[in-house]
Parts: structure tokens; C-alpha cells; sequence
């Protein structure tokens, strides 16, 4: 696996993807008042097999960091490996939210 990934926000289709072998992995997301739900996780079998799901959830969580925007995670993927990662990433949630 590749430890320098590289994500690309598509933001016309509203969607963070990573390109591994012809095979596309993307994170689609709705954006509202410096905030951005993480709605849906689409990752080949093969990709995830690779170790390829859980660095490219961190990859798009630290985009959104550097871009200090607070992120809901309505993907249950993406808000277990929040859970996992709570100390690392509790700061990004809007006030109030716990996951």
C-alpha cells in the first residue's frame, strides 16, 4: 500500500476519491455552514482487503482539518474509525455531537 495517497475532492460530484489500480474508492459528502457530512463510503472489496479503507478515511478527515471545518459523520464506516480514533478527531465534531 501506498503511504502517500493522494485524494482528490471532486467537488462537482461532491465526492472525495482515491484512484488505486483503475479502481476508485470515494467518500460522498453535503457541505452546510462550515460543516460537511460525510454521507456515503464506496470502497471496493479488493481495495479494503489491500488496507487501503482505513488511510484513506484519514486521509479526507485531515483534508477537512486543515480546512477547519466540522465534520458529521453520517457514514456508519466513517463514524466507527471516528469511535476508534476518538482522541484524535473529537475536536473536528460540531458542539454537542459525540459519536
Amino acid at each position: 500500500m501506498d503511504p502517500q495517497l493522494t485524494v482528490n475532492d471532486n467537488e462537482f460530484l461532491r465526492q472525495f476519491e482515491l484512484q488505486v489500480d483503475g479502481d476508485l474508492a470515494k467518500i460522498e459528502y453535503a457541505s452546510q455552514d462550515r460543516k460537511i457530512f460525510l454521507t456515503k463510503l464506496e470502497m471496493s472489496e479488493d481495495l479494503k482487503e489491500k488496507g487501503y479503507l482505513e488511510p484513506f478515511i484519514e486521509k479526507v478527515l485531515d483534508i477537512i482539518k486543515e480546512r477547519e471545518i466540522r465534520v458529521m459523520p453520517t457514514s456508519p464506516t466513517i463514524a466507527k474509525f471516528m469511535r476508534k480514533n476518538r482522541r484524535r478527531y473529537k475536536d473536528m465534531l460540531p458542539v454537542g455531537i459525540n459519536i
